[in-house]
């Protein structure tokens, strides 16, 4: 199974995430400390579960704001 996170960057700064179809939520200030916080929250998120996830997938997505003037 195949776990993605969409990752966007926190209003305080650092990075938030969330499993998309799961109830995992991960903040962070770093990306090496959102990937170990990633990898502990899904390891605890399905520890009594069958399923397990072997692929994790961070999204990073940026949203930028460009002005447009009218011609």
């Amino acid at each position: 199974m195949e776990l993605i996170f969409e990752v966007r960057d926190a209003e305080e700064g650092g990075y938030c995430a969330r499993a998309l179809g799961h109830g995992i939520f991960i903040q962070a200030d770093t990306w090496e400390e959102l990937r170990a916080n990633v990898l502990e929250a899904t390891s605890l998120h399905f520890e009594d579960s069958e399923v397990q996830s072997r692929l994790v997938q961070l999204h990073y997505v940026k949203d930028e704001l460009i002005p447009v003037e009218a011609a």
